[in-house]
């Protein structure tokens, strides 16, 4: 698949909504106190707040918001799965 359809799919504006969803899924990731099967969940719901404040409120904005935050996690996951290929700290299963 080419990166220019996914790049076609999200509206340029929303280039920094995607770098809040990183942060905000970073920032997450090192609190203790949250659950890591909630971060996709807090990061999608950010993501769509967002992007309906600075769209206005649509379908439209609402799925430009979920793509947001599913490139955010995918973006993360793919930094994170990259980095222990190389090293060899590839963490076990359940202990994520």
């Amino acid at each position: 698949m080419d990166w220019t359809i996914i790049n076609g799919l999200i509206r340029p504006e929303l280039a920094g909504v995607l770098a809040v969803c990183w942060i905000t899924g970073y920032v997450l990731r090192q609190t203790p106190r949250v659950p890591n099967w909630t971060i996709v969940y807090a990061v999608t719901a950010v993501a769509v707040l967002l992007t309906c404040l600075l769209l206005g409120w649509s379908v439209e904005s609402v799925t430009q918001g979920v793509l947001c935050g599913a490139v955010s996690v995918y973006g993360n996951q793919l930094v994170k799965q990259t980095r222990e290929a190389v090293t060899g700290e590839e963490v076990q299963r359940g202990q994520q």
